[in-house]
């Protein structure tokens, strides 16, 4: 069945759980097989990086998912899994026409899966689309891949495939222990993780998995946490003039620029593992003319929270905010946010990892549940939206192995 006709059918389903079978196809050599050309490289070298290469290749700028989703849809089933495809509403940036969708994915033959363990990244992307490249030469652990989302989070969608098709070929995992997760949507608003996570609280039977595995770049490391989120636009409102006579009128451009300057001075809000909570105002405009007083501006910031809880630690730094807006002005000012969240606890106590916490968002939050949440990747954030994002060979490799170790130690678990 293809894809088409399986989105088709979806559209008329409220929550997308609608499975196809597949024959069974060829899969991959046991995790610690024998190398493949390169004596050090792990025998799923060349699988890992045709895997990588065919989605890093295949643009999907958040709200145009659809032609990477429907690419890793046929790959799964060549690889012998069930695999689902779960509708998203589209937004800006969706061509007409297309759609959206989660892709989830199980090894096995039951129809319906209730797996113990989610394995979850996303495959939409920032702009702008950067083609892939990989160094000239022979590979080695050592050889640079570059291109859009070759680290955010691609590598992790790729690692974490191999790391799953390793496990199934080792006979490591059974066939309800495990299902891959890969949404649509965080770079932009969440809307993926958060119409999955919809879809799987509605439902007549609670949630079956215990433990959730998040790929980001962590430089390799295991995430104990991660700095909450508050998005706000504020319009302040002023009185125009001849600005020769500036005192008849009322800068908007001013009051922006002196609550800023107040908000930027001000501790909003503090911890021991998070450190402070960062503003950082990206976006600014006001006014008509260099010789008119402005009556009007709009001012666009982030706040990355680095206080909890979670459900609404954002909620205290907003309220923060608000206080010095009303300091300056009480009546110029509206502040309008998009839904935030504190700071994110996840587990780190897996022997073998080095640790580390992190000041960007994820979708983590976005899931809802009580369940353990391991957030890991390859790669470096820090490059991740550029354009020199890149990562190696070897960060690759290593989070195939570090998936496969997170996978298992989370299996271990008692539900």
């Amino acid at each position: 069945m293809h894809l088409l006709s399986i989105a088709a059918a979806l559209a008329a389903l409220p929550a997308a759980f609608c499975l196809h079978e597949q024959a069974p196809l060829n899969s991959h050599s046991k995790l610690h097989g024998a190398a493949a050309a390169d004596k050090h490289a792990p025998s799923y070298r060349k699988a890992l990086l045709d895997l990588h290469r065919n989605l890093v290749s295949i643009p999907s700028i958040s709200g145009a998912e659809h032609d990477v989703g429907q690419w890793l849809v046929n790959y799964l089933v060549s690889k012998d899994f069930r695999t689902d495809v779960q509708l998203v509403a589209p937004r800006e940036g969706t061509p007409k026409g297309a759609q959206r969708f989660n892709v989830l994915a199980w090894p096995g033959k039951h129809e319906k899966s209730r797996p113990r363990v989610l394995v979850s990244s996303h495959i939409d992307v920032v702009p702008p689309y950067i083609a892939y490249g990989i160094d000239d030469g022979p590979v080695t652990k050592d050889t640079v891949i570059r291109g859009r989302g070759s680290v955010d989070a691609k590598a992790a969608v790729a690692a974490m495939t191999i790391a799953v098709e390793e496990l199934v070929a080792a006979g490591r995992v059974k066939d309800d222990d495990v299902m891959l997760v890969f949404v649509v949507g965080e770079e932009v608003a969440g809307d993926g993780m958060i119409t999955f996570s919809d879809a799987a609280l509605a439902r007549d039977e609670p949630p079956s998995w215990h433990s959730v595995i998040f790929g980001e770049p962590t430089e390799s490391k295991l995430v104990c946490g991660h700095k909450g989120a508050l998005f706000c636009e504020l319009k302040v409102t002023g009185r125009a003039s001849h600005s020769g006579y500036p005192w008849l009128g009322k800068s908007a451009n001013e009051l922006l620029i002196h609550a800023v300057s107040k908000i930027l001075e001000t501790d909003l809000g503090s911890s021991e593992l998070y450190g402070n909570t960062t503003f950082n105002l990206g976006l600014m405009e006001g006014g008509v003319a260099a010789n008119v007083v402005p009556a009007s501006a709009t001012g666009k910031f982030g706040a990355r929270v680095a206080i909890g809880p979670e459900k609404d630690g954002h909620l205290i730094v907003k309220k923060r905010i608000q206080d010095i807006l009303d300091q300056v002005d009480k009546d110029a000012f509206k502040m309008t946010c998009s839904p935030g969240y504190g700071t994110v606890d996840c587990n780190c106590d897996v022997e073998g990892f080095e640790t580390l916490t992190v000041n960007y968002g994820t979708d983590v939050a976005n899931l809802k549940g009580n369940f353990t949440r391991y957030l890991y990747g390859p790669g470096s954030i820090l490059v991740a939206h550029g354009e020199n994002e890149a990562l190696t060979v070897g960060d690759l490799e290593l989070a195939v192995e570090n998936y496969g170790k997170l996978i298992e130690h989370a299996l271990s678990k008692k539900d």
